[in-house]
């Protein structure tokens, strides 16, 4: 992890409040870690932190060595789904869809985590994601110990339109959908969380550095929560899915903190 110190952090962004306080600001992880494998490999882990298998149709595979789906060109993560042809069996995962696509995940191996020592967070990155039916490419936080808390900053679900997701339980959710042009495109995404209460954090959304939405994380304080990048199939992104094979790409990922 490296470290920048500032006496002061001043956090002027459109849409935000802008809280002074005297604290230090933390590099956690940067674009650098997507310089090669050695540098993905000290700060990400392969596949989801649960294993292989998640709520679509891709089985996750990657390793220190296999890169056929999660591979690095240029300071450039790419993630790629393939459909197979022969019978898998179905996800271990729920709602266990028949499993019809090899694609990649990674997370983060440093947790997110909001409290008194670290109230403000920043998660952002530039991604190139597949919008058509079936693809379901994800950027997001969601709990290491429970689940929710979740946090999706990209996720989109076989259109071009951004889901930005707050998680409270699996009925109390806010969601503000974004029209994006050309998904496929670079574009950055990004949330800012900050600490309000003893429980609550305010997660702001931003997609191309506009504001979009503030939603209010009830329960979130405390809680330690995972950074994912994966490439899910079909599930709620629809089916069929494509039988050619997909790749969502990513760049500049950074996580940056205040320590007071």
């Amino acid at each position: 992890m490296r470290i920048a110190v500032t006496a002061l952090v001043l956090v002027l962004t459109a849409g935000l409040p802008s809280p002074a306080r005297a604290a230090a600001w933390e590099d956690v992880i940067g674009p650098a870690s997507f310089a090669g494998y050695g540098a993905l490999e000290s700060e990400w882990n392969y596949r989801y932190p649960w294993g292989s298998d998640h709520n679509g149709t891709a089985r996750m595979y990657g390793s220190t060595t296999d890169h056929n789906h999660v591979s690095l060109s240029g300071g450039v993560l790419t993630l790629k789904a393939t459909r197979i042809s022969w019978d898998e069996g179905n996800s271990s995962a729920d709602p266990h869809l028949p499993i019809r696509y090899h694609s990649g995940a990674i997370h983060a191996k440093e947790h997110v985590v909001v409290s008194d020592q670290f109230p403000n967070w920043e998660v952002k990155g530039e991604f190139q994601a597949p919008s058509a039916r079936g693809t379901w490419p994800a950027f997001w936080l969601t709990g290491v110990n429970s689940w929710p808390p979740e946090s999706d900053i990209l996720e989109f679900k076989g259109d071009n339109r951004n889901w930005f997701n707050t998680f409270r339980t699996s009925s109390d959710v806010s969601s503000s959908i974004v029209g994006v042009s050309s998904p496929g495109s670079w574009h950055t995404y990004r949330a800012w969380i900050t600490k309000v209460n003893g429980t609550d954090v305010d997660i702001h959304y931003y997609l191309d550095g506009t504001w979009v939405a503030k939603h209010t994380g009830k329960n979130f304080a405390g809680k330690p929560l995972w950074l994912i990048l994966n490439l899910q199939m079909e599930g709620s992104s629809g089916s069929p899915g494509p039988t050619a094979e997909t790749v969502y790409r990513a760049r500049n990922v950074y996580i940056g903190r205040t320590r007071t």
